[in-house]
């Protein structure tokens, strides 16, 4: 089974879908981490964000996502990148590299190859994939497909908690700086000729402004509970 839960940045989806797949014990696939780590690796290498660099540099790159005892942790060719992708400018990054062809067919064909692989070898589990065009591209034929959405201050709060180490010296004007980053990927996302965010026709679209992300989590867990229950024995 594929559970795919999309959304913009801090509408809750990347926490609410590694707890569904802790709950479940399934596989959880953070595609965003992917398209992170490809934009790492044009900054890193000084490219410009273009088809033609693109079309050079992807089929060398090695992106891997692998277990470890604090979470899913990333590599880029060999390197663990994982805390170098967590960063205001690895997301502006990731927005920008998602836009171009070679990177999102690269990282789709990945995206499906690991889901499916881990679904052929464990036929009585799922993956729970989380994204910004999983249930739209990815996996339109997901079985439970969430479209995660919060008001733009909420969601700003939110990525503040995130990206904070120590704490802001000026907590207002972070927040209006991350307001103003969201607002502006959010238009990107929203506007990009290929795999724009949007909600699939048939997904969920749950609003997480007021709930809590256990919450968030039932939701979810209640779908997964429906679909599988005629199954279950």
């Amino acid at each position: 089974m594929i559970v795919a839960i999309d959304g913009p940045a801090g509408s809750g989806k990347s926490t609410t879908a590694r707890r569904v797949a802790d709950r479940l014990g399934w596989l959880y696939l953070d595609t965003g981490a992917m398209y992170r780590a490809v934009g790492l690796a044009f900054r890193e290498k000084g490219l410009p964000v273009t088809e033609a660099a693109a079309t050079d540099l992807v089929p060398g790159l090695d992106v891997r996502l692998e277990p470890g005892s604090d979470g899913t942790r990333v590599a880029l060719d060999g390197d663990d990148v994982t805390d170098r992708i967590r960063t205001p400018e690895a997301s502006s990054d990731a927005s920008r590299v998602s836009a171009l062809a070679p990177v999102r067919a690269a990282m789709v064909a990945l995206q499906r190859h690991v889901a499916r692989e881990y679904v052929t070898a464990h036929a009585d589990s799922g993956v729970v994939v989380e994204g910004r065009d999983i249930g739209t591209v990815v996996f339109p034929d997901a079985e439970v497909k969430f479209f995660l959405v919060a008001d733009l201050d909420a969601r700003a709060s939110r990525r503040l908690v995130d990206l904070a180490d120590g704490g802001p010296a000026d907590a207002s004007e972070a927040l209006d700086t991350v307001r103003a980053e969201l607002a502006a990927r959010d238009l990107r996302d929203e506007s990009r000729a290929l795999a724009p965010l949007r909600a699939a026709p048939d997904a969920v679209t749950l609003d997480t402004t007021a709930l809590t992300i256990d919450q968030q989590v039932e939701h979810v867990l209640d779908a997964v509970r429906r679909v599988r229950a005629p199954s279950a024995p």
